[in-house]
């Protein structure tokens, strides 16, 4: 994972340290999915720094009992690997393993790891089991396609979730478009409750709406080298609106009442 400023090579060590553990756990190896920025820098499908752990999880209930146990078996199981390392939870979700974890730092400096695990998972999403030569573990991730179907959601899901609007979103919908990346449609249909086309036009809508170069700036300028960010920076929405544009034409002709 490319490193923008060298004071990120210790969350890039605490990021790895703890994908190592959760992996070399059997029951988190067995119920977590990696996924999001971080797996995709790591696969070297992205060329951005990411600071978070994303997952999608497996176990569909709270019960512990079962092989690997429900949601609280892995809550525990992650809470020990926590501990373990020495990771300190500065704060946790009651309704989902989402947890903000702080490592030791000096002040002033980056300190914290958001990891989070999605429950339930898209049926629709699909998994390969990879190596990632990085931590020399074999680890379950999303497929590309699904990563890029889950990256053009996550846009419009974050804000209605949350309120807030994420600039690496539009960059890593924009650089995967640019190295002719496909998608998984029946998981934007999954997803968003509609049709493929019916959905780029809301993105497309939402992006020219919503999205500033304030927001690119505040939420990118840390996660990539200054003159790759200066010379992004302008180009990176009109260019992802003709991308979108694009394959909206594109779904259009080649299947109107379905997904891509």
């Amino acid at each position: 994972m490319i490193l923008p400023h060298k004071k990120d090579a210790i969350h890039k060590a605490w990021l790895y340290r703890l994908l190592s553990a959760i992996y070399d756990n059997p029951v988190l190896a067995e119920q977590l999915y990696f996924k999001g920025g971080t797996c995709a820098a790591m696969l070297g499908w992205l060329d951005r720094f990411s600071v978070d752990l994303d997952f999608d999880c497996k176990a569909k209930t709270f019960a512990r009992g079962g092989q690997g146990g429900g949601v609280l078996q892995v809550q525990k199981e992650m809470e020990s690997v926590f501990a373990d390392l020495g990771l300190v939870i500065k704060d946790k979700s009651k309704n989902a393993p989402q947890y903000f974890l702080r490592y030791p730092a000096e002040e002033n400096v980056r300190n914290t790891i958001k990891i989070d695990a999605t429950m339930p998972p898209p049926k629709a999403n699909i998994y390969q089991t990879v190596l990632l030569s990085d931590i020399d573990r074999i680890v379950p991730c999303q497929t590309k396609e699904t990563m890029f179907a889950n990256k053009l959601v996550a846009l419009i899901d974050r804000f209605e979730k949350h309120e807030s609007i994420a600039g690496r979103d539009l960059y890593d919908i924009h650089y995967f478009f640019m190295k002719g990346f496909s998608y998984t449609g029946e998981v934007i249909v999954e997803r968003r409750k509609t049709t493929v086309p019916v959905f780029l036009e809301t993105l497309i809508a939402f992006i020219e709406k919503r999205v500033t170069e304030t927001i690119i700036t505040q939420d990118l300028s840390t996660l990539l080298a200054h003159d790759k960010f200066q010379k992004i920076r302008k180009a990176l929405k009109p260019e992802t609106l003709i991308f979108l544009r694009d394959e909206l034409q594109r779904v259009r002709k080649t299947e109107p009442q379905s997904g891509a």
